[in-house]
């Protein structure tokens, strides 16, 4: 069971869409850790971080986000695990 960390930049129409909240629900029913947050650039952030193939869900899951949501982009990148997080939340 290989487990990693991902960080996704998420553009488009992901603000005001319930985008937070709904990546909140699915990482919670995927047992993963980390957060969502918007940042100030209108863009989105979610750190995960879990067992490779389920993170790998979630990503699937971001790169089309929650039904009201438009995604232009999603930026990748893979770092080390570090177990940092007891659970999933969201930073406001």
């Amino acid at each position: 069971m290989i487990k990693i960390r991902a960080r996704l930049i998420i553009s488009g129409i992901v603000q005001g869409v319930m985008f937070r909240y709904s990546a909140k629900k699915e990482a919670t029913k995927l047992n993963l850790t980390g957060y969502v947050k918007n940042l100030l650039n209108d863009e989105l952030e979610i750190v995960v971080e879990g067992k490779n193939d389920v993170v790998k869900k979630l990503i699937y899951w971001a790169q089309s986000g929650p039904e009201l949501a438009k995604i232009d982009n999603c930026v990748i990148n893979y770092l080390p695990y570090k177990n940092e997080f007891d659970k999933f939340i969201i930073i406001y």
